[in-house]
């Protein structure tokens, strides 16, 4: 898994692609700048517009990798979901709009693209709400401006009001203990 979200940070930075860590991921940043060990569903989001990017020019894409202590490269196959353009969740089963997949091994990684949310009112102070379909909701100034960290020793981003996002989905008491540095 620590290869599998290395390589997809490198090759989305490479492609110019704003990813940032959400869920266990930013959990495991926020302990250790590095995945929790029994992190086995990893989540990554990206905006709308780089879905619509990725879906258009790298869909079915193979990108392949030497990772340190691996005697060949590993490839690494970016597969989009036929409904990833879409707005509205249309697979239950596989709500991801994308993955990020090791060939050999079958491990892969989510990636949901996170939109406007446009049937919910714009909130308090102009706030404009934010949702993907990992059920992950938000306001834009939660995530926006992306801080720039290491995780899993390559540069990665975290949202802009990590703390407060990770207490809303892990409760306060998750966060107790930590130095909290970027």
């Amino acid at each position: 898994m620590r290869n599998l979200v290395r390589t997809y940070l490198s090759a989305f930075n490479e492609l110019g692609i704003e990813t940032w860590l959400m869920h266990s991921a930013l959990l495991g940043w926020w302990w250790s700048k590095q995945l929790r060990p029994q992190d086995l569903d990893v989540s990554m989001h990206i905006s709308e517009a780089d879905i619509f990017y990725l879906a258009s020019y790298y869909n079915v894409s193979t990108f392949s990798f030497k990772n340190p202590g691996i005697p060949r490269a590993t490839r690494y196959l970016l597969e989009l979901s036929p409904y990833a353009k879409d707005r509205e969740q249309a697979d239950q089963l596989h709500p991801a709009d994308a993955r990020w997949i090791d060939t050999k091994t079958g491990l892969f990684l989510n990636v949901y693209a996170v939109r406007y949310n446009l049937s919910r009112p714009v909130g308090e102070g102009r706030l404009r709400r934010l949702s993907c379909k990992d059920g992950s909701e938000m306001v834009d100034t939660d995530l926006f401006p992306l801080r720039v960290t290491i995780f899993e020793g390559v540069p990665a981003k975290v949202p802009f009001c990590y703390r407060e996002l990770l207490a809303m989905e892990y409760g306060a008491e998750a966060l107790e203990g930590s130095d909290d540095t970027l």
